[in-house]
Order: C-alpha cells, then structure tokens, then sequence
C-alpha cells in the first residue's frame, strides 16, 4: 500500500513540474514577441529610405542611412542613390550662395567656393543622411543633414564661411542651434562669406556689396571717380540714375558723369537709385 502511494505522489510531482516548464517556455515566446513590436514602433514608416539602409539602433542617436554619392549639385545639395533611385538631397538648416540659379545672372560670389570644397570633401568617404521630422521640401528634395565619414557636412560649410544658417523651419530644427554657434564664430573671424560686410544677411545673399575686380581695376584706372559726391550712371536701357555715397551701389558704379549735388543731378535728367 505505501509502494503504491508513493508511485502515485511521484507521478503527481511528476505533471506538476512538466506544466512549470511548458508555462515558462510560453511566457519567454510572448516577452520576446512583445519586444520585437516595440523596435517596429521605433522604426521610421514614412521615409522613403528603404529600412535596411539605416543604421542599428544605438550606434548613433538618431538612426543614419548609408547611400552613394552620384554627384555635388552645387554647396548644399547633392545627389545619392536611394533605392535604387537618385534623389537630390537639400541640407537642412543652411544655405550657400548659388552657382547655377535659373532666376540669377550668374554665380554668386563664394558659391564656386562652397561647391569646390563639398567636391573635394566627399570624394571617395561614406556618405550618410539623418532626417528630421519632415521629409522632402516643395521641389520634392529630400531634407537631411549630411554626414561624410562620420563628420557634418554642414557644421564644416559653417565653419569655414561658406554657408550661412537659414530656412529654420519648425519642426526640423535639431540642430539649429549648435550651427549657429559655429556661424557666431565664423562671423567674428570674417571668413568666407563673413569677409565681406552686409553680403550674407538674414535674407538671402547680396552680391551688389562684394567687390568686382574688373571695377577694382577701373577705379585705379580712374582715380578722379573716387571724389565724385554724386555719380550719375546710364543704364543698359539708357536709363540714368544717380547713386550718392550712402546708397548700396555707389561704391560699384562707374560714373558718366560727377554731380556736387542732387539738384544737379536731377537738372541733368537722372533719378535717385532705389537702393
């Protein structure tokens, strides 16, 4: 009788320890079912960055994508391939001046410059993007701020005057204010775009107040020029207008004529500049 209570509390302890395990075993399948979800959570869904491009988690606080370079636009745009596509890429939070704009006559002055250096700088390094919140821009562009072996594309431009920080449009401000620290800098140096006073402004670009060296060379030329108070100029369409010293283009223009004052000026059929 106790041989067979003693078989039957074995066979008890017996079930009751293989049901522990089975429990065990299903609870392990559901925590790591539940984790998996969480990193798809995580997971960018509307970049049109294909997922297996970007970076494991950890490596860099906000995830990277790899992609090649196919060629420099121009300072602070590039073409990559992603997904098998070619992309332009628009570098978020900076602007140089342009090289090829359809709506400007020319370059602009340190727009070759920045070109120049973004060519030599990525030449042969890894090129990678980091989005912010919004993705592309009105032209379709991809907005990125662009890494080339692991260094920003942008805080470099900054640092060496060849951009200006600009287009600050919320929500893709991530590192808006550690590029203007480094433009702060590149301001108090005077390089690049900073050497040349009321060029770069807040809006834009002006090339009216850099220094053409073919005007350089008449001015020398033509020292006289120097001591005119008004300088009346005839434009391309026959138009005259006077430029007085406190005016944006007096220092560029070459005079037809030198007025002492306004009142002569307008006697001799010239209107004021506009700027």
């Amino acid at each position: 009788m106790k041989r067979i209570l003693y078989v039957w509390c074995l066979i008890i302890v017996l079930v009751v320890t293989g049901c522990g395990i089975e429990g065990g075993s299903s609870t392990l399948v559901e925590s790591g079912s539940g984790n998996h979800e969480q990193e798809k959570k995580h997971t960018p869904s509307d970049t049109s960055i294909d997922e297996t491009e970007i970076t494991t988690e950890g490596e860099y606080e906000f995830p990277r994508s790899e992609v090649p370079l196919v060629k420099v636009i121009d300072g602070d745009t590039i073409k990559v391939m992603v997904n098998g596509k070619e992309e332009n890429i628009r570098f978020l939070l900076v602007d140089t001046p342009e090289t090829n704009h359809p709506r400007m006559n020319g370059p602009q002055p340190f727009g070759h410059e920045a070109k120049e250096f973004l060519e030599e700088f990525t030449e042969g390094k890894k090129i990678e993007l980091e989005l912010d919140v919004s993705e592309r821009d009105k032209y379709s562009r991809i907005l990125a701020y662009v890494y080339v072996d692991g260094v920003s594309a942008q805080e470099e431009l900054l640092r060496r005057g060849l951009a200006r920080v600009a287009y600050i449009y919320p929500p893709n401000t991530r590192y808006v204010d550690q590029f203007q620290a480094i433009q702060e800098t590149a301001q108090i140096a005077g390089v690049g775009i900073w050497s040349v006073e009321n060029y770069a402004q807040e809006d834009g670009f002006y090339p009216e107040y850099v220094e053409d060296p073919e005007i350089s060379k008449t001015k020398e030329n033509n020292p006289d020029t120097e001591n005119c108070i008004v300088k009346g100029n005839i434009s391309s369409s026959g138009e005259k207008i006077y430029h007085l010293k406190t005016g944006a283009y007096y220092d560029r223009t070459i005079p037809e004529e030198c007025f002492s004052t306004e009142e002569a000026a307008k006697a001799a059929g010239y209107r004021k500049s506009k700027r």
